[in-house]
């Protein structure tokens, strides 16, 4: 491990660095609170122990503009004056730890040790979640998708219910992930519902919960999508399919902020933000009688029409160079290369499947070719019936 000593007593220094070094770890060194606070802004460290009282920039200032910074590394507060209150302080500021001087060899190695356990999960979390948002990036820089996302940046921040709408694989799950992902909601959960996806005589159950005994297979109190978005947002994706009895109760939920479950009168109260998708026409729908008229005006504060891919072709190459990192990032496939030729073919195709449809062409043709993607293998792959 990598670690950082800031302390302006060179016996502590040197004794520290001996020890730490004898257990295979390599250590840098800082005599005063200023040129460690710079050391470890320009150093990746495990951790970092820190002394409290020191010249230039005493130890609690370095402490808070690292954690202000947004450190990743461990910090763990030494001292031969401390008390309960400045060990208090410095922990609720961001300190793993604090340890008193004389510093015991044991005390630090054990500290050492669970502290850069955690430090470890933290980045590991920050990279699983960043690696989970980019897979919710929404590529392109054509003037319907620059629309797109400047209605989502607008929208996002509000709790207005948004429905959005577009063919089959344009990408409207994106939209609704981005939505969510740019709110005050961010931090609390995103409930997903493929309303085509249940059975009708099931989608009451799915949305709103059951009590147990409410029917013959409720052997247990069931929670609701609704309930379980809570202060967060519930995406119900292809609402055009919801049969008329549960877009009754939506409306109610919707209009009252509570709900029953399946088998109770009891009300139970909801913060949720609900953002709808359809592939439907839904006046069409309405005209129909399969859609009723007062939910589609209270889903639709918002409308977001995702273009599809036939409308937007000079966003393909990088869409395709984003597939092709994202699918060999996956999978440990070598990453190609496509000519130009070869991003001017992939153009001319229709793309009924949209974005969905690109990018299995983009995982067959990583399959396939070696070496760079060219026009021929176009013309060979990337129909589905090659």
């Amino acid at each position: 491990m990598k670690l950082l000593i800031i302390d302006d007593e060179r016996a502590i220094r040197n004794s520290l660095k001996e020890i730490l070094e004898f257990e295979g770890h390599t250590v840098e060194l800082a005599e005063d609170g200023k040129k460690g606070y710079e050391a470890a802004m320009a150093g990746n460290f495990d951790a970092i122990f820190c002394d409290i009282k020191m010249p230039e920039m005493d130890g609690e200032e370095v402490l808070r503009r690292l954690v202000e910074e947004g450190c990743d590394s461990a910090i763990i507060m030494i001292s031969g004056h401390g008390d309960i209150d400045t060990a208090v302080s410095c922990i609720k500021n961001g300190a793993y730890d604090f340890i008193q001087k004389p510093l015991d060899l044991n005390r630090i190695l054990i500290t050492l040790k669970n502290a850069t356990e955690k430090t470890s999960l933290v980045k590991e979390t920050r990279i699983l979640r960043k690696k989970a948002d980019n897979r919710y990036t929404i590529v392109g820089e054509s003037e319907q998708i620059k629309h797109v996302k400047d209605v989502i940046a607008r929208v996002a921040p509000t709790d207005a219910r948004v429905l959005i709408t577009g063919s089959n694989g344009t990408g409207k799950e994106l939209v609704a992930h981005n939505l969510h992902m740019q709110s005050n909601r961010a931090a609390a959960p995103f409930i997903e519902v493929n309303c085509a996806a249940i059975p009708s005589e099931l989608i009451e159950s799915e949305l709103f919960g059951h009590e147990k005994g409410s029917f013959t297979s409720a052997i247990k109190q069931h929670k609701g999508k609704f309930e379980q978005a809570d202060g967060g947002t519930l995406f119900l994706d292809e609402i055009g399919d919801m049969s008329l009895a549960a877009q009754a109760k939506v409306l109610r939920v919707l209009q009252e902020k509570k709900l029953n479950r399946v088998g109770s009168d009891k009300d139970i109260e909801v913060n949720v933000r609900v953002i709808a998708a359809t592939n439907k026409n839904l006046l069409d729908e309405i005209a129909k009688g399969n859609f009723r008229e007062d939910l589609y005006h209270r889903l639709s504060v918002i409308l977001i029409h995702v273009p599809p891919l036939a409308e937007r072709i000079d966003d393909i190459p990088l869409l395709v160079d984003y597939f092709i990192e994202q699918i060999c990032s996956e999978s440990g496939m070598p990453v190609l290369k496509v000519e130009p030729a070869a991003y001017k073919e992939l153009q001319k195709m229709p793309w009924t499947g949209n974005i969905r449809e690109l990018r299995n062409v983009v995982e067959r043709l990583l399959i396939l070719c070696s070496g760079t993607i060219t026009k021929d293998d176009i013309v060979m792959y990337a129909n589905p019936a090659f």
